[in-house]
């Protein structure tokens, strides 16, 4: 009792300090019925624990006490999270085929937590259950040892009840709040010859992105493209570059899509002029392009 009672004091505290954007404390104890006398037969009770968003529960025994049984068909404590069985638990210790909590630790998969107790019909002798103490915590959403990928495509940053996302110089947040958007539209290149690539090349390329480039010579001047070193894009065998494309667009006509793995032939635009635009989808691991652009009088 006296851990509940900090536990309040402390929610009670930083309550105070953040206001009331600061969700209620959870928190509480559990026992079987009679606790801590013995049990009766034909006993079902059931809790449902539930966290604020972004919190999970964290559950322990501090007495365990059932009917031991051949994976625990007669008397036992379920935990529940969402669909899935956390722990069905009985005796006083472990075995081959049965669970005993032990000093185990417990979380919920999400903010809800469901503890069911049942005895059956009878009982060789007196056993006195069980007893728990739960406790609502923060999920730290940016730890990939929580079981999930991290949800940030550059930077997460955790907060009490959730999390948020940053980049990196050059990107942008996608308004879905996870992903990171190059910033490649509006370059211009006026030298004679060059280099443009993908953005990160030979890494993969940004999700959810819009790159355009421009070459921009001289009247009089033709602009040559060849593709360099490697070139993948994602692509799908039935549709024409559904997913991610580049397109290759002069004053005169328009190259492509094109996506894949195979190295597009060279291109003579015959024009001083070339805009190139790549576009990206929300999925996909490739490493992009590069064009080495010459010219000729």
């Amino acid at each position: 009792m006296r851990l509940l009672i900090v536990l309040g004091l402390l929610w009670s505290l930083v309550a105070t300090l953040l206001g009331s954007k600061w969700p209620e404390p959870v928190f509480g104890r559990l026992v079987s019925p009679g606790f801590p006398e013995k049990y009766g037969n034909h006993q079902d009770r059931s809790w449902t624990l539930t966290a604020p968003p972004g919190f999970r529960l964290r559950l322990y025994f501090t007495h365990f006490n059932l009917e031991l049984s051949y994976r625990c068909e007669y008397d036992f404590v379920k935990l529940t999270s969402g669909t899935k069985v956390l722990a069905t638990l009985c005796g006083q210790e472990s075995t081959d085929t049965e669970r005993a909590p032990g000093n185990d630790t417990f979380y919920s998969l999400g903010p809800s937590l469901k503890v069911t107790f049942h005895s059956d019909y009878s009982n060789e002798k007196p056993f006195t259950g069980f007893e728990a103490f739960y406790a609502a915590e923060d999920v730290d959403e940016c730890r990939t040892s929580l079981g999930d990928s991290v949800p940030c495509d550059h930077y997460c940053h955790n907060y009490l009840g959730g999390y948020y996302c940053s980049c990196r110089v050059g990107y942008i947040l996608h308004q879905n709040k996870h992903t990171c958007s190059a910033l490649c539209s509006g370059q211009v290149f006026t030298g004679r010859s060059g280099f443009l690539s993908s953005p990160e090349y030979p890494q993969p390329y940004p999700k959810l992105s819009s790159c355009a480039y421009n070459i921009r010579l001289e009247e009089g001047f033709s602009i040559t493209l060849d593709f360099v070193e490697s070139f993948d894009v994602e692509m799908h065998p039935e549709a024409q570059c559904p997913y991610d494309s580049l397109k290759i667009q002069t004053d005169k006509r328009e190259y492509g899509p094109f996506c894949g793995k195979t190295l597009p032939p060279r291109i003579e635009t015959d024009s001083n002029k070339v805009t190139i635009t790549f576009t990206t989808d929300e999925s996909g691991n490739h490493t992009g392009w590069k064009i080495h652009y010459t010219s000729t009088d």
